[in-house]
């Protein structure tokens, strides 16, 4: 699921030992410099950091469950410089349920933000030109998406984002909603979402941030997963994007996501 073809760059790099460092980082919870600062890597570089990283992680028995989007956002885009979204892939201890409570000193600059999540009913095969992930979507969601960049200060550049797979730490999934219900009464593009820390309100958008529609962003996810040679069987969970800014978790805190017509859903720290 996590294999890349390697660039002609990647062998004056030592990939594995790059993810190992980041994959050390997140262990630890200790911040590293910046890659790029020392390393020269594309973009296909990077992702093949990211892919070892990942294998690392299924190596020690954390299967992948999933993949995430990022730079979903125009303005977020626009702000790293980049005109295409970038996936990364979810395993199984990133998984949080709802409600619980979770000790927030794992992380080293944790964030949180709402997303809508699909789960997949049926492979998608990406070998096939005429595959369509919207025909493959069983369920829909609200979640939550807790980022951690790995690196010194909560700074990177895209491929050190790429690397380090998409600042992805956790996330938390509301109740599953049929999808062909929900697709017949609501319209995906035009959902209010909310953003709570305990009784305030932190952020507020709409999905139409997300892509213009969680639904083009299932499809970016699609031509992500063929580009960089990723795989979407049944059961797959594909986060969105974030319909809003992202906010510091911090301990006592008590987060709500909420997004309208998909429901609630809450996480402790």
């Amino acid at each position: 699921m996590t294999s890349l073809q390697a660039s002609e760059s990647e062998a004056s790099l030592d990939v594995r030992a790059l993810a190992t460092s980041l994959y050390e980082a997140a262990t630890t919870t200790t911040a590293i410099e910046q890659l790029s600062l020392s390393h020269h890597m594309t973009l296909a570089d990077a992702y093949a950091v990211q892919a070892s990283g990942a294998q690392l992680r299924e190596q020690r028995g954390d299967r992948v469950v999933g993949v995430k989007l990022g730079f979903t956002s125009k303005a977020k885009a626009e702000q790293m410089g980049v005109s295409d979204v970038i996936i990364g892939v979810l395993h199984e201890s990133m998984r949080f349920a709802p409600d619980s409570v979770s000790d927030v000193s794992q992380w080293l600059h944790p964030r949180i933000e709402p997303e809508v999540a699909f789960r997949l009913g049926s492979d998608v095969d990406l070998a096939d030109p005429d595959a369509d992930i919207l025909g493959a979507v069983s369920d829909v969601a609200a979640a939550l998406e807790i980022i951690d960049s790995r690196y010194e200060n909560f700074k990177f550049s895209l491929t050190d984002v790429v690397a380090d797979n998409t600042s992805a730490a956790g996330f938390v999934l509301g109740d599953w909603l049929p999808y062909a219900d929900v697709a017949a009464r609501l319209d995906l593009a035009d959902l209010d979402v909310t953003l709570d820390v305990g009784d305030t309100r932190a952020e507020s958008g709409n999905t139409v941030d997300i892509l213009g529609s969680p639904l083009a962003a299932l499809q970016a996810a699609q031509r992500m997963a063929q580009t960089y040679n990723l795989e979407l069987p049944a059961g797959s969970i594909v986060l969105a994007g974030a319909a809003t800014a992202a906010v510091w978790l911090t301990a006592g805190s008590e987060i709500t996501a909420t997004v309208s017509g998909l429901g609630s859903v809450r996480f402790k720290v």
